[in-house]
């Protein structure tokens, strides 16, 4: 039998997804066994090594990992949570509703379809106007599939890793084979705009590609998420390495309307004039409507009151209106 040192060696190897490490150890194992005069069991030994070395060999489902946090130089590039987003939470266009419920069925019975040779959908391109709910898409698709939601800020990588950041990608994409999750890639094509010197326009642009080719050539269980600000100014040619391209807007009259009421509901009293409100909050975005919302909630607290009152809510929606204009 294998020894103690050699069974912990396994499992430290198995825990840390060290699988050049798991390797070496089992083939110890095996070699000891062989010393030992377990020759049928040594050769059993070497052949289950052997498969799971191939290249060929069907690979499992990257495992997710409770509570992993990334380490070394991943902890630079990515941060790691464990959101509690549910969709029915979000205020959506049918649309993108139906887009997202599409693509959680699909990852829910990814199974059932590669056994037909389909994949399931999983590399999203989010494309709208900042605050109209991206982030809150990766959050929400990491909490419905119970996965961990990697994020990582393209401006910031490059920032910080100019002339390393094509390496730098890799690295993350190889964690997405290894621990399955949701990673989030916010504001990706501020690669390519410009910033400082021809250097580091170049640079970018190279960092770009590499990120494009990678997202393409990713073979892994992972959900890959881009999202950009800017959907006019891309090449639409970008848009086929995605499984799917999702366009979110400043919510309409019905989801202002819905939006209110879901966030002012715990300390609406009981004659607010809806109708009041939703023409004044009607062209922000839901993150402007959302905190306006939470600014009234907070005054009614700050002052005592049980209940929140139509007059702050109008004016927390007015002042993001005008802040809104002056950007």
């Amino acid at each position: 039998m294998a020894r103690a040192d050699q069974i912990k060696a396994l499992f430290r190897a198995y825990a840390g997804n060290e699988d050049a490490q798991f390797i070496s150890v089992a083939l110890q194992v095996a070699a000891d066994e062989a010393r030992r005069g377990h020759s049928k069991l040594a050769a059993e030994l070497r052949e289950l090594i052997e498969k799971a070395r191939a290249p060929a060999a069907p690979r499992a489902r990257a495992r997710t990992l409770p509570l992993v946090q990334p380490r070394g130089e991943l902890a630079e590039l990515l941060t790691a949570q464990y959101p509690q987003h549910p969709l029915k939470h979000m205020v959506l266009s049918r649309e993108v509703e139906q887009k997202l419920q599409r693509v959680l069925l699909e990852q829910r019975q990814h199974e059932r379809l590669s056994e037909h040779g389909l994949a399931a959908r999983r590399k999203l391109l989010l494309v709208g106007p900042p605050g109209t709910g991206k982030t809150m898409t990766a959050a929400v698709l990491a909490t419905e599939l119970k996965l961990p939601l990697f994020t990582a800020r393209f401006d910031s990588l490059i920032t910080k890793f100019m002339g390393e950041s094509a390496s730098k990608l890799r690295l993350v994409f190889e964690a997405l084979k290894i621990t399955r999750g949701v990673y989030f890639f916010d504001e990706f094509d501020s690669l390519g705009m410009q910033r400082g010197g021809q250097h580091d326009v170049a640079e970018m642009r190279r960092t770009l590609n590499m990120f494009l080719q990678l997202i393409e050539q990713d073979t892994s269980d992972s959900i890959i998420v881009a999202a950009t600000n800017h959907g006019a100014s891309l090449d639409t040619a970008l848009f086929r390495r995605f499984d799917d391209v999702i366009r979110y807007a400043t919510p309409d009259e019905a989801q202002v309307d819905e939006l209110l009421r879901n966030r002012l509901a715990m300390m609406a009293p009981a004659d607010l004039n809806w109708s009041n409100l939703v023409p004044r909050a009607v062209g922000l975005s839901h993150s402007e409507i959302t905190k306006a919302c939470e600014d009234a909630i907070k005054d009614a607290i700050l002052d005592e009151r049980s209940s929140i009152s139509e007059k702050s809510v109008l004016t927390h929606l007015q002042e993001r209106a005008a802040s809104q204009l002056h950007n």
